[in-house]
């Protein structure tokens, strides 16, 4: 299992709070190092993964209510309206996929190796080869309130 050096515990009690943690979130991943950023986002069906994703998106200048959650297409591309940003954000799904050669097909390495893109990945924890690869992660949890998510963000 790989290991990060540095990680950060944070709550959010809403999902208005999970979309403001994005751009916290943007600011605490590691920076592009000639290619793209990927992000393994662990948690159950319900904590609020893809709404943390339409919260880095509007953090990157994408309007939050185009994402959706990419469970049936496994890809969904965002790119910024606004002149200037350049990030590409590419959330992905492999919840449906089985194997590490699926992974291929979909074309996962071409797009981590794009200096210009930020992969959030729901269900890469499926897959070694994903964690490998992995710059960070955003492990999810239920909190003691019915709205209350807890996030360890480590890279």
């Amino acid at each position: 299992m790989k290991s990060y050096t540095q990680q950060r515990r944070l709550r959010t009690r809403s999902e208005g709070g999970t979309l403001a943690l994005g751009e916290t979130l943007l600011e605490l991943l590691p920076p592009a190092t000639g290619r793209g950023r990927l992000v393994v986002l662990r948690g159950a069906l319900g904590m609020g993964k893809t709404v943390l994703v339409r919260g880095i998106a509007a953090a990157l200048g994408v309007a939050p209510e185009e994402v959706s959650s990419p469970t049936f297409t496994l890809v969904q591309e965002y790119r910024p309206a606004q002149p200037g940003k350049k990030t590409r954000l590419l959330h992905l799904d492999l919840y449906r996929l089985e194997t590490e050669r699926a992974l291929e097909s979909v074309g996962l390495w071409e797009m981590a190796e794009s200096p210009d893109a930020l992969l959030l990945v729901e269900w890469g924890d499926k897959f070694a080869g994903v964690l490998e690869r992995a710059d960070a992660e955003i492990a999810f949890e239920a909190g003691e309130a019915e709205n209350e998510r807890l996030l360890l963000v480590r890279w």
